[in-house]
This record gives structure tokens, sequence and C-alpha cells, in this order.
């Protein structure tokens, strides 16, 4: 099978369309004929070996995909086969891939590929932020960095079905835009002599906000501190500007404020992770949560896939499609 693999850690140019041996479905798992695959921000992390540094190379990227089950493994129901579904499993980028039977989710019929492979990575990610770290309550205000990417596009929505106030972050009037269609109620756009913090003072009356979603670091922190407030709660689930300074404990104490992080690698109870991915399926299939796909283009372009959501030149979700 064709596969994008990397020998070396490295930028983009280290991708590359290769010919692999075929996986096998062990027990209990399936293998998937990859329709399209999902690429995410921690992809780009993997490549560059900050993520699992430690697993040998060369090594083929990838979390998540959807396409249709073409062999079962030991112990596996035969009726899978046929089947289109949605995958969160290693080894994405190829054009087969195994994945534990289950884990996974039927693809409604009127669900794309390309829609479907973004839904699971950045899907569970929103969910869990909302309903698991956050909290979220209905009549709160909560404010979303990146709110044009794609968890900040599925977040949106799952916070505005909960009842919240939702203001968001973006670099472009084209973002604020897909913020605004996604459901959120305010938009600021960087670049202004504004800061952040004082935008959100302004339209919440100087309360400010009872929940911060964070995933860019460095450069929102001290805004995402200041725009809280009081008992409010800081999640940080990424930092695409670099890590953020570290936290004084005393910095809290004035408005007994709580900072956390998210993280979807981290185990998870599996009947919480169950809950979230029948969510998440429900939604999906009554058309109340939609995927955004922004850049689609063939498994042989990963490079460039890589490029432009590094460089921030995409919205919604980046897919591979794979022929």
């Amino acid at each position: 099978m064709k596969a994008i693999r990397y020998h070396a850690v490295g930028g983009p140019e280290v991708l590359r369309l290769e010919d692999v041996e075929d996986p096998t479905p062990g027990p209990g798992e399936v293998r998937i004929r990859v329709k399209a695959a999902g690429v995410n921000f921690a992809d780009t992390e993997r490549r560059r070996g900050h993520y699992d540094a430690a697993v040998p190379l060369p090594r083929i990227l990838g979390s998540e995909a959807a396409g249709v089950v073409d062999q079962v493994g030991p112990g596996v129901d035969s009726r899978w086969v046929g089947r289109r579904v949605v995958a969160m499993a290693p080894r994405s980028y190829a054009e087969f891939m195994t994945a534990p039977a289950e884990e996974l989710l039927e693809l409604p019929a009127h669900v794309t590929f390309e829609e479907g492979a973004g839904l699971l990575v950045q899907g569970l990610t929103a969910w869990h932020l909302i309903h698991t770290s956050a909290r979220l309550e209905r009549g709160q205000k909560v404010l979303i960095h990146a709110a044009a990417g794609g968890v900040g596009l599925l977040t949106i929505q799952l916070a505005k079905q909960l009842g919240a106030t939702v203001l968001g972050t973006v670099s472009n009037e084209a973002k604020a835009r897909l913020a605004k269609e996604a459901g959120a109620d305010e938009v600021f756009i960087y670049g202004g002599a504004r800061s952040v913090s004082d935008w959100v003072r302004d339209i919440t009356g100087g309360t400010g906000v009872e929940v911060v979603l964070d995933s860019v670091g460095a450069s929102t922190w001290a805004s995402s501190l200041e725009s809280l407030a009081p008992f409010g709660h800081l999640v940080a689930f990424g930092s695409a500007s670099g890590e953020p300074p570290p936290v004084a404990v005393e910095s809290l104490y004035a408005k007994s404020i709580k900072v956390s992080a998210y993280w979807l690698r981290t185990q998870h109870p599996e009947a919480l992770q169950r809950r979230a991915r029948q969510a998440l399926g429900e939604l999906l299939s009554t058309g109340a949560l939609k995927v955004k796909l922004g850049l689609v283009v063939d498994l042989s372009d990963a490079a460039r896939a890589h490029r432009e959501l590094e460089t921030r030149a995409t919205v919604g979700k980046v897919v591979l499609r794979v022929p």
C-alpha cells in the first residue's frame, strides 16, 4: 500500500509517499480501507520530534481516518465488513489502517468521508473541553481562542448547544465570519491596538468570562488570565505560539481563579470516552454538529497540508484524501 512516512525528524519536506506492507488486523481489530485521513497539529509536532520521540523511525503518521472496513480480525463480527466508519488509531496516513473494533463509530450516509475524518480527534477534544474539563453550564460565558480552527469551530457549536455565550478570537475577517457562522456571539480580530482582555471586559460589562479555552499559549496567556471572572477557569490544551510562562500561585488568589490542562492522549475512563463518542455520533447523525472542512488535498500532498497548518493558513479541518 501507499503511505506517508518520515525517516528523520524535521520540516514538512521529510514526509515521503512510499510503498509499505499492508497491515493485518489482530484480535479485536478491523482493517479499514482509508478514504480520508485527518491532519492535526499534533502530527506536525511528532514530525518535528516533539511528541513520541522514542518511537522508532521510519514512521507512518496520522491518528484518525474515515473509510470502509474490508477485513476483520479474530473475535470481530464479520458484519463490520463493508460498513462506513470513522476511527481514531495510529498510522492513518495510508491506504489501509487497523483499529480496535470496539472504538469504531459508524459514519452516517449523509456525512462524507472527508467530514468524518475530521470528527474524532478534534471532536473528542472539543467535547471533553466543554463537558469534562471546563464543565461549562447554561448561561455562562466562554472565551475560545483560535475560534476558526478545527477544535474551535466544534467547541463553539457544543457551547451554544448548552446555552452558553461564546466569545472567540481569530486573526482575520474571513475567520471571524466562520466563527460567527458556527454560532459565536462576538468575535475579536487580533492586530489592533485594543487588547483581548479590554475587549472582554467591554463585552461582559466588566465581569469577565467564567471559562477560557486556550490552545495558543504564549501570546494569549496573559489576556486569558485577565479575561477571567472571579472563580473563573482557564483550560490550556495547546501551545501553538509557544509554551506559556509559569503560573505563580499568588497571582491566582485575587480572583480565586483556576488553571488546568486537557490532553486527549491522557488515559480516559472507558465509560467516559464511550459516552463522548456516542454523543458525537448522535450529534453528527442529526446534523446538530457539523465538521467545517478547510484544506483538503491528496495523500501525496501531506507536506503541503503540514506546511499550511503550521503557518496558520488554514481554517476548519485539514484532511488528506486517499485515492
